[in-house]
């Protein structure tokens, strides 16, 4: 596992996208809508780069965003949540009850290879 970049607070920054606090994560993304399908596509600078095939509309893409990770993290829905960016590409969502690990394995995004969902 990396070394943790920060830790303050009971704050753990494991990769430039994602922060572990003891009962979940926040995660950093860069989230381009519109795109023909929905997926993880690697790193933008310091966020987790994500496509979303709903357009940027009335709330879609970010309803969409929240489905997917809620699926890709195999938690509920009610555990993924916006913290900000609600009208702008770059977001910060919560999701609560999950390890930093498992985030990482389910998203990738710290390598060239992102894992892809089974089928």
């Amino acid at each position: 596992m990396p070394q943790p970049l920060i830790q303050d607070k009971g704050l753990r920054q494991i990769m430039s996208w994602l922060v572990a606090d003891g009962s979940g994560v926040t995660l950093r993304l860069h989230i381009q809508p519109g795109a023909k399908k929905t997926e993880v596509v690697g790193l933008h600078g310091e966020a987790l780069k994500i496509r979303l095939a709903a357009p940027p509309v009335d709330g879609k893409a970010n309803a969409c965003l929240l489905a997917f990770l809620a699926e890709r993290l195999d938690v509920a829905k009610s555990a993924v949540s916006l913290i900000s960016g609600d009208s702008s590409r770059a977001k910060r969502v919560r999701v609560a009850g999950i390890d930093p690990s498992t985030v990482q394995a389910r998203l990738g995004g710290g390598s060239d290879a992102v894992p892809k969902r089974p089928a």
